[in-house]
């Protein structure tokens, strides 16, 4: 039986000092903290509150990770954030490949290979992100391209166990417009993506990982979205930032 994962992408919001009240909230408000919770709850804030996330979180069943990671192991490299850095925070998770760090940092599929390696070389698990612009699903070439980023960033990489990975179609057209894909559009990318995942992991191995859907997820669509069978949860932006709202998506996830 699936676990239903829900992810809250906090992007470059809120400050340590503001985190650390919400994250206090949120524990408080969660059946037994989050411990008897049906689904998982993932919380991935801007890299100076992690270390609050980790006060108020521990090593309990609210799980958090960063936004992104470096793809060197350490060295000279200002501003960068290592997955050993990460790790010691007591983060079990990292997004890669979100198309915000692919449009305005100009990352390739070969720097986003390279970050998944370092992140399960740490015995983290990346969410990898993948998903087509607007033009491109226009030409009717959606498919292909997604497919094309999940294939690059996974070319030779070698999982432990389907757990080891997370992927999240985030149609770019679909990222902070509210506008999102119906569930029967993203039911069927999460199929292919599936597919792709069997033909590199076989099948048994890709009908486990999770596959997370993301681009303007809410509490009007989530339920729907999870009516799908091939998708595993959600990679959530605005509707992860106020309280309300993302108890209102736990709950449905169950």
């Amino acid at each position: 039986m699936r676990r239903v994962l829900v992810a809250g992408n906090w992007k470059m919001h809120k400050t340590p000092s503001e985190a650390r009240v919400w994250f206090r909230e949120l524990k408080r408000l969660l059946p037994g903290g989050g411990s008897l919770l049906d689904s998982e709850v993932a919380l991935l804030p801007a890299f100076p509150i992690l270390p609050y996330a980790r006060e108020v979180f521990g090593e309990g069943p609210v799980a958090y990770g960063a936004q992104d990671v470096s793809a060197h192991r350490e060295g000279a490299y200002t501003g960068e954030v290592s997955a050993r850095m990460l790790k010691d925070l007591g983060c079990r998770y990292a997004i890669v490949g979100h198309s915000e760090r692919r449009r305005y940092h100009h990352e390739t599929d070969t720097l986003v290979r390279e970050k998944v390696l370092r992140l399960l070389e740490e015995g983290l698990t990346p969410i990898l992100c993948v998903g087509e612009p607007l033009e491109v699903r226009e030409r009717g070439e959606a498919v292909p391209y997604t497919l094309a980023q999940l294939e690059a960033a996974l070319e030779g990489v070698e999982l432990a166990g389907p757990e080891r990975l997370v992927v999240a179609y985030e149609p770019v057209w679909a990222i902070g417009t509210g506008k999102n894909a119906s569930p029967e559009d993203a039911e069927a990318m999460h199929q292919e993506i599936r597919q792709a995942l069997a033909r590199r992991y076989g099948e048994e191995f890709a009908a486990r990982v999770r596959v997370l859907y993301g681009g303007s997820v809410n509490p009007k669509n989530f339920a729907d979205l999870l009516s799908m069978p091939n998708v595993d949860g959600g990679l959530v932006g605005g509707a992860s930032l106020e309280l309300e709202s993302f108890l209102a998506l736990i709950k449905l996830a169950g």
